[in-house]
């Protein structure tokens, strides 16, 4: 429920802080004297449209802040709340603020967080719900009327959304089924061609690299060719420098033993003859790892533009040829067995269908036995609210098929006539606004506020009546505000009354500078205030006496 209100700068208003608390509160006073201006600031913090006419004369900037208690946040606030990953801890008020510049431009905050107006706006219908002389939004709204009739007859709605949801998964996964079985059949002459055309050439993945590497390794030999040859001269033949090396060594092998100097150049010649035959073997070894068949080439090559053909022709890469083949024999799998398959979905479609339907089915049943229901409640309303002549229907119209979902197979609408023999009309097209309030009035004591808003605010719904129908609405506050948060602005001391707590509305001045005020009354000043809306300008002790009647009879 709305906690607290802080009002900076906001037109008549300089600064302002009220606190409010559970059930009726009730604001009054001169007419002329701003309780516009308090709702004007409400709706500025919920996302109203920012107006820079709002800002106080003189003054740069305004300000508007709104705190709100839950024991536990509404659904339809966290799940926005979540949705914007904005934190709030459990348990902590829920704080927003709106700031308006006077050169135009605003700024939106939740629990100083910025954020955006639209996220106001959204959370809004679930923190505050304003009636007024010109609704259009709350009960007055037909979109919100399923939601309402459904939370008066207590149907299942989340069972028929399951099954909606259900039905269209089922409805969904067929039609695609049935979409690839068309697509595979117009292309099964052509599918089968290029599976035949893959499997003749049988890619494999991996298969590129190792032939690419092959024929890097090919090409390079074909280059080194030449010079290993010329290479092979030195090394091997009768005349080689190796050959000419070891006959050097045996020829010094026999004299070695004369002198110190000869056994020591024969060391070193074996060392040249190990270092030199190394040198050889690993000659001989590159020569054989460079090697190269001509025809081999030929034959990696042709492999490597025929699987690469093969992958642009079919818009991929050559390591994802095989997994196409396997999407192609899926394909024509899909097609031989696709009747089988296809059947079992329409089997599966249907029984999800009937499902649906018999939920639905269900709730509409309990949807026309609720009308009939919400239709007496309200009726009964009416005569104390006087409204006599006036007649209340909610209308329920089938749906076809095309256009069900998952809140059923029902349009749902509020409607009303106000003079005998008139046409039912909606809600919003009623002429009198201050029968529209009180029409409003009537439906939320029917549907005893079923999933409203936490903070409900009627503004001036008394206005134009008097006596016995300005008790009744009254009592009807009174009586919605039991379990809740109702704050009313009235000119009605029967309705003023019945609130819980009472703040008076004035305006005053100082010189050129004029200021609206807003006071919380105890018990004294407030028998004084409706002892001035009994008795006008000058209040007379017969006024008093009367408005001290009045609080005790409530």
């Amino acid at each position: 429920m709305l906690s607290r209100l802080s009002i900076r700068n906001i037109v008549l208003i300089e600064a302002l802080d009220l606190d409010f608390a559970g059930g009726l509160g009730v604001l009054t006073g001169e007419t002329g004297a701003g309780k516009s201006i308090l709702l004007d600031a409400l709706g500025l913090v919920l996302g109203n449209r920012a107006d820079s006419g709002l800002v106080r004369g003189g003054e740069d900037r305004a300000s508007v802040t709104a705190s709100f208690d839950f024991s536990a946040l509404p659904d339809a606030v966290r799940g926005v709340i979540e949705a914007a990953e904005l934190e709030i801890e459990p348990g902590e008020a829920l704080i927003l603020k709106r700031q308006l510049k006077a050169d135009g431009g605003s700024k939106a905050f939740l629990n100083d967080q910025p954020v955006g107006v639209a996220l106001l706006r959204e959370i809004a219908p679930a923190l505050v719900e304003i009636h007024g002389q010109h609704d259009d939004r709350g009960l007055v709204n037909s979109r919100g009327h399923r939601a309402l009739l459904d939370r008066f007859a207590g149907g299942d709605v989340a069972g028929v959304e399951t099954a909606w949801k259900a039905w269209r998964a089922a409805r969904d996964e067929l039609d695609a089924a049935r979409a690839q079985v068309a697509r595979a059949a117009e292309d099964q002459d052509l599918l089968l061609a290029h599976l035949a055309e893959l499997t003749t050439l049988a890619p494999e993945e991996g298969e590129e690299e190792q032939l690419a590497l092959a024929r890097a390794a090919m090409q390079k030999g074909e280059k080194l060719a030449d010079d290993l040859s010329a290479l092979q001269h030195v090394w091997t033949g009768s005349d080689s420098a190796l050959a000419n090396l070891r006959s050097a060594a045996r020829r010094l092998d026999r004299i070695a033993g004369e002198h110190e100097l000869l056994a020591e150049a024969l060391a070193a010649l074996d060392r040249a003859v190990i270092e030199a035959s190394e040198a050889e073997d690993k000659l001989e070894r590159a020569a054989e790892a460079l090697a190269f068949d001509p025809s081999e080439l030929d034959r990696i090559e042709t492999r490597l533009f025929d699987l690469r053909a093969a992958a642009r022709k079919h818009g991929c890469q050559v390591d994802d040829l095989p997994a196409k083949m396997h999407e192609m024999r899926a394909a024509l799998d899909a097609i031989e067995g696709g009747t089988e398959h296809l059947a079992a979905l329409e089997k599966a479609a249907d029984k999800a269908a009937l499902v649906y339907r018999e939920q639905a089915e269900a709730l509409h049943d309990l949807r026309r036995a609720a009308a009939r229901r919400l239709d007496a409640a309200v009726a009964g309303e009416l005569a104390p609210l006087k409204l006599d002549a006036a007649r209340f229907q909610t209308s329920m119209v089938r749906l076809p098929e095309e256009r069900w979902g998952a809140q059923g197979m029902d349009a749902v609408e509020f409607l009303i006539s106000t003079n005998p023999g008139a046409d039912f009309a909606p809600l919003a097209k009623i002429a009198s606004g201050g029968e529209l309030s009180r029409f409003i009035l009537a439906l939320k004591v029917a549907l005893a506020e079923e999933g409203g808003a936490a903070t409900v605010i009627f503004d001036e719904i008394d206005r134009g009546v008097g006596g016995a129908v300005a008790s009744a609405i009254g009592e009807r506050l009174a009586r919605l505000a039991s379990a809740g948060q109702l704050l009313a602005v009235t000119h009605s001391p029967q309705v003023a009354a019945r609130g819980n707590r009472h703040y008076m509305i004035a305006k005053s001045s100082e010189g050129t500078v004029t200021r609206t005020s807003v006071t919380p009354l105890d018990s004294a000043e407030r028998k004084e205030e409706i002892a001035r809306m009994l008795s006008g300008a000058e209040v007379t002790d017969e006024a008093r006496a009367q408005a001290n009647r009045l609080l005790e009879g409530v």
